[in-house]
């Protein structure tokens, strides 16, 4: 047998090539819609509605087992004083006062803490000072400054403001050096790569990349500034005749007004879940979810 025979016989057969051309599939749809409750179940607003409406429940339930208006009115009695302190517009002053206040020390503690982040990832020095004022201020109780406040400010919204400072400078200031520090070296390279220096660096590369631990920081320090301004307004009460929230509370527990003073702390409540809802997770929404910076 000759070596093309061989050849000949090894090599398999080309077999012609055929286009079949499938009917369109159309005996059950693609796409299936998921039953009713499970796309409301997937809605994280109505679950969040049903959390309060049963802790709303447990509480209209625990007050008429109580049966002691003066000791926790029920949930109905304290949504017909926070109606009463809204239509006669007492209630809605007092906010305005505190959110006024808490604005600017909210404001002037931002600013502090950018600038000392910025101090620390810039200099030696500065990193040196920003771990040393965090460890000496931190764990100190904002309201505790109180005391030495009034006596430098007196009674007025300087001691409001300055105690909030102190509570918003701290916890933002880690949080944002610490999110400067988890910036990748490789963002870090790309961007001295692209010939990014200075403000442009920072704003352009460190800021976006530390942006979640930044809003972790702001909401941190708004928590604690919400907190301890209503404290402190508990504490020395009204300045020049006008108080915010904490004194319309404290004002009306003196006078034994449960039902508003169960009114002003479902306010205060409200509040923190509308920031906390609306502000803060439309700036997520808007910023690092839209990145894919976070899940």
């Amino acid at each position: 047998m000759t070596a093309f025979a061989m050849t000949a016989r090894t090599v398999p057969p080309i077999r012609p090539e055929v286009d079949r051309v499938l009917p369109p599939f159309v005996d059950a749809p693609v796409t299936r819609a998921l039953p009713i409750g499970v796309r409301l179940w997937q809605q994280g607003w109505l679950r969040k509605v049903l959390i309060l409406a049963i802790l709303a429940v447990a509480w209209e339930a625990l007050a008429r087992f109580k049966d002691n208006d003066l000791l926790l009115p029920g949930f109905t009695a304290t949504l017909s004083a926070l109606a009463e302190g809204l239509a006669d517009g007492e209630l809605i002053e007092r906010v305005r006062i505190s959110l006024a206040v808490l604005a600017q020390g909210y404001a002037i503690g931002t600013l502090l803490a950018f600038g000392l982040t910025t101090l620390a990832v810039s200099t030696q020095f500065g990193r040196d000072l920003l771990s040393t004022l965090t460890a000496m201020f931190n764990p100190l109780p904002a309201i505790a400054l109180l005391p030495l406040a009034l006596l430098w400010f007196g009674l007025g919204n300087g001691s409001l403001i300055f105690v909030l400072v102190h509570a918003v400078l701290w916890p933002l200031a880690l949080n944002t050096f610490a999110g400067f520090q988890g910036v990748p070296e490789t963002l870090r390279m790309a961007g001295r790569n692209y010939g990014l220096t200075g403000l442009a660096y920072v704003w352009q590369i460190l800021i976006p990349a530390a942006l979640p631990a930044i809003l972790s920081g702001l909401k941190i320090g708004w928590a604690f500034a919400w907190r301890t301004l209503i404290a402190a307004e508990l504490v020395f009460g009204a300045a020049s005749g006008k108080g915010g929230l904490g004194w319309y509370i404290y004002q009306n527990r003196n006078e034994l007004y449960t039902d508003r003073v169960f009114a002003g702390l479902l306010v205060v409540i409200l509040i923190g879940l509308f920031v906390e809802n609306v502000v803060f997770a439309t700036l997520e929404r808007v910023t690092v979810r839209r990145w894919g910076v976070v899940r």
